[in-house]
């Protein structure tokens, strides 16, 4: 059978959402989520949104974009950068009127805090911009805009796997989804498709992303032809729990925590000593790895201590309670007077799908492709750059997930309708039929950690050419074993094996990707740091990487960074 709708959005976090709200009522719209939609994982945000309200102390949206920019180590395109600081004020006060719980000053109006790299007067000193809700900032967004999506009848597919785009004289003209439920393929047939499938986090050993995070928007894009931009920049977030990946926000040092090694040192002082503990993401995760490799992590292991002790039980119950709640579960330590044994977590992805400002999917030429739109952690719109600051990651998916959904209801005006081919299925109905059917295959389990522990080891914080080339090598021995992979359970209903199968093999080429953008790269610049390559070289590599695959070879192109208003300069802090 074969369903129909205007418009397909792949993916239920805040991009997906905002931007279906902005297409109900006007066509036909249909979201489709591998979860149920309200395990999303932009569900898991903690710290809070950004935007230059003022209500603490003095702002500005220049200085906002500012900090983007010099965050992002000046591959931040300053157009995009310049649009999202701007509608930030306005995305944070529609999330309000919708009822979105934000924490209150004493005179009742948006209360916000200190974040990693957000600066006023353009660097002097941290400035107060995080507009937050304790630290689940994330989770009350995710639950206003999908109370949104369902009282405005939006159709949604929940726990539906979505494994191909249908592509059709070089236009998109749906999709094919897998329907955990009952195992059954279906084809949806549509004029736009919207992707905003999140991050790809779980190719990492130690990350803060959800299992579903896998990269399958990314994967079906790159399929399709689409080279994916800006692979090589990964960022650890500094603060994972240690041996777990499980978030520590930065709204813990937000709100005063500091981060000590074995002597007890306040060690940020020596690597940002304007701003210290709030210095951007990819600045604290190597100074955290060399106070390490230097012999001063705690008994001398690989982890340093997050001290939130000086607080107060009163702000760590008001402000971190779910951060507070995690170190008592998962560790059995009291945040209010033990120190939490910290370590960096794979957390957010740079690269991605290439999209304009409006959301529209780009070829390499720069032209958009018809009825293709990327939003959110998937897409790369260059916002982030180099290394995304905290709390633009929830301010990227409403501003942007909404101006996603502006630009198709717009173009559905006139992208016409294309007639799906017979056989649309078949490709993923061959592929499953195939690991069912395969009885001396390899598991996936297996080859997944393989590659998890390859990308944590050899393409993670620290890099070098030799590790690089030895992962590039391990991937392909990991290609060559995946080849032969079987599932060992054959039903229809939930079939998490299958599931998890598909996701490896949907994750191999993404790592490719990553690694031979890094490879490529032959400077260090944000949350890419080569060790053989120390310097930021904006001579030859103030440009965006392309990676495309044709005929099993991988390739790397360029085109140019939009500098408007700020001229790269050394990124102290």
């Amino acid at each position: 059978m074969v369903f129909k709708h205007d418009a397909l959005i792949i993916g239920s976090g805040l991009a997906g959402l905002r931007a279906a709200t902005e297409l109900a009522g006007k066509v036909d719209v249909a979201l489709f989520s591998k979860v149920y939609p309200t395990r999303s994982h932009s569900g898991a945000a903690q710290g809070g949104i950004a935007a230059a309200l003022g209500n603490e102390e003095p702002d500005s949206w220049e200085w906002h974009m500012f900090d983007t920019v010099k965050g992002g180590d000046y591959l931040t395109d300053q157009n995009i950068a310049e649009i999202l600081s701007k509608d930030a004020i306005r995305a944070v006060y529609e999330l309000e009127h919708l009822g979105v719980p934000f924490n209150r000053t004493p005179e009742g109006k948006i209360a916000q805090r200190n974040f990693g790299g957000h600066t006023r007067d353009f660097g002097k000193a941290p400035v107060k911009r995080a507009c937050y809700a304790a630290d689940r900032s994330g989770r009350v967004m995710m639950d206003t805009l999908y109370f949104e999506a369902v009282k405005k009848g939006i159709k949604i597919y929940p726990e539906f796997s979505v494994m191909d785009l249908i592509v059709k004289d070089g236009r998109v003209a749906g999709l094919v989804a897998y329907e955990l439920a009952t195992g059954e393929v279906h084809a949806f047939r549509s004029r736009a498709v919207l992707i905003a499938t999140g991050g790809y986090g779980k190719l990492f050993k130690v990350t803060s992303n959800a299992h579903a995070n896998t990269g399958d928007g990314l994967y079906l894009a790159y399929k399709a032809g689409i080279a994916l931009e800006d692979m090589e920049f990964v960022q650890f977030h500094p603060t994972g729990i240690q041996g777990l990946g499980v978030l520590i926000s930065e709204a813990a040092r937000g709100e005063g925590g500091i981060l000590r090694n074995r002597e007890g040192e306040r060690f940020m002082e020596r690597y940002a000593p304007t701003i210290k503990d709030l210095a951007p993401r990819d600045m604290v995760s190597r100074a955290i790895y060399t106070e390490i490799r230097e012999g001063r992590g705690i008994n001398g292991e690989d982890y340093v201590h997050l001290d939130l002790t000086h607080l107060g039980e009163k702000k760590l119950a008001e402000k971190l309670s779910d951060i507070s709640s995690f170190v008592r579960i998962y560790l059995g330590l009291n945040p209010v007077t033990d120190l939490i044994p910290i370590q960096p977590t794979c957390h957010y992805m740079m690269g991605g799908i290439p999209a304009n400002l409006h959301g529209q999917v780009t070829d390499a030429g720069n032209n958009p492709v018809p009825g293709l739109y990327a939003a959110g952690e998937c897409s790369c719109l260059s916002l982030h750059g180099a290394n995304r600051l905290g709390c633009n990651s929830l301010l990227d998916l409403v501003v942007f997930g909404r101006r996603a959904g502006m630009q198709m209801l717009d173009d559905l005006g006139r992208l016409p309708w294309t007639e799906l081919p017979a056989d649309a299925e078949k490709e993923t109905t061959d592929l499953i039929k195939r690991l069912k059917e395969n009885r001396n295959g390899e598991r996936a389990a297996g080859i997944r950690r393989s590659l998890q522990e390859l990308m944590m080891f050899d393409c993670g914080v620290f890099r070098t050419a030799s590790g690089l080339e030895k992962a590039l090598r391990g991937i392909k021995d990991l290609e060559a074993r995946a080849a032969n992979l079987r599932v060992d359970s054959t039903g229809t209903r939930y079939n998490t094996d299958l599931i998890e199968t598909v996701e490896l093999l949907h994750m191999l080429p993404l790592a490719e990707a990553i690694v031979a953008s890094a490879l490529s790269r032959t400077e260090s610049r944000g949350a890419h740091w080569r060790e053989d390559y120390p310097e930021r070289n904006d001579e030859t590599w103030l440009k965006h990487s392309l990676v495309s695959k044709e005929n099993g070879r991988v390739s790397i192109s360029f085109k140019p960074v939009t500098i408007t208003r700020f001229e790269p300069k050394p990124r102290a802090y």
